[in-house]
This record gives structure tokens, C-alpha cells and sequence, in this order.
């Protein structure tokens, strides 16, 4: 039985809806998995890092943040909606003046950035912020 026009736009269509269906819990998972691997599966506990990021983000290629955690050695930031999620770490030493550090970040989209910290002490905290991003700084 030959397939008809409409037969094609059918199976387009499904393809189309089961890979957006899909897209967005992979990347969750995928940030998951790297805080996951940055903590070594060490639960987080909530506050104790303070994350500096405007809320609403005009170009997604430079959003700046500043983050700290009072007795941290290192901290990561997690962009959850990009395609590689780890998007900055920052290790201090004994000598560190402080326990902070800015930059500027890329995102793809609105999405949640967290920061995750390992307190001298082994544990690990966290925070999170949502950022809307008007203009994506991933491509695509």
C-alpha cells in the first residue's frame, strides 16, 4: 500500500511532538547528572550560597553573576536549559582572600542557574535563581 501525503505529514508531525517531548527532560537530567557528579551523589542542603544574577537577562551571551559561600573550597554553576550545563567553577585555597567570584555566563533560554557549593567541611549546599532570557546566547 503506497503511503499518501497525508500519511507522511502524520508520521512528521508524531516525530516532531516525540523528540519535543523528550528534548526538555533530557537537559534536565543532564544537569542532574553533573550536579550529581560534581557533589559525588552527597546530598545538598539548601542555602549558604548567595547567587548574584538579574532576573531578567536582555542578551543571553553575557549574563553576569557573582556568587559566594562563607567557607566553601569550591563552587560550581549549573545553567540548567543549556546544552552543556556546567558553566563555571571556582576552587579556593587556603590562601583565598574570600570565598567568592564573578563572571559572566552564556544561556541558551529562561531557565534556572544554580550554584553549588562543597563547604570545608565535606557537605555541599546550594541555591537557585530563575533568569528569563530574552535573546538565547547558545545558537541554534
Amino acid at each position: 500500500m503506497p503511503m499518501t501525503r497525508r500519511d507522511v505529514m502524520v508520521l512528521a508531525t508524531g516525530s516532531v511532538a516525540a523528540y519535543g517531548l523528550n528534548a526538555v527532560p533530557a537537559r534536565a537530567s543532564a544537569a542532574d547528572d553533573a550536579i550529581a557528579a560534581f557533589a559525588g551523589g552527597a546530598e545538598l542542603a539548601d542555602g549558604g550560597v548567595v547567587l548574584d544574577i538579574p532576573e531578567i537577562a536582555e542578551n543571553g551571551n553575557a549574563v553576569p553573576i557573582s556568587i559566594s559561600a562563607d567557607g566553601a573550597v569550591a563552587i560550581m554553576v549549573f545553567a540548567t536549559g543549556n546544552p552543556l550545563p556546567g558553566v563555571a567553577r571556582f576552587s579556593f585555597g587556603p590562601l583565598s582572600a574570600s570565598s567568592s567570584g564573578s563572571t559572566r555566563i552564556r544561556l541558551a533560554q529562561s531557565q534556572d542557574v544554580i550554584a553549588v557549593a562543597k563547604m570545608e567541611d565535606g557537605t555541599f549546599r546550594k541555591t537557585s535563581r530563575s533568569v528569563k532570557v530574552t535573546i538565547g546566547g547558545c545558537g541554534g
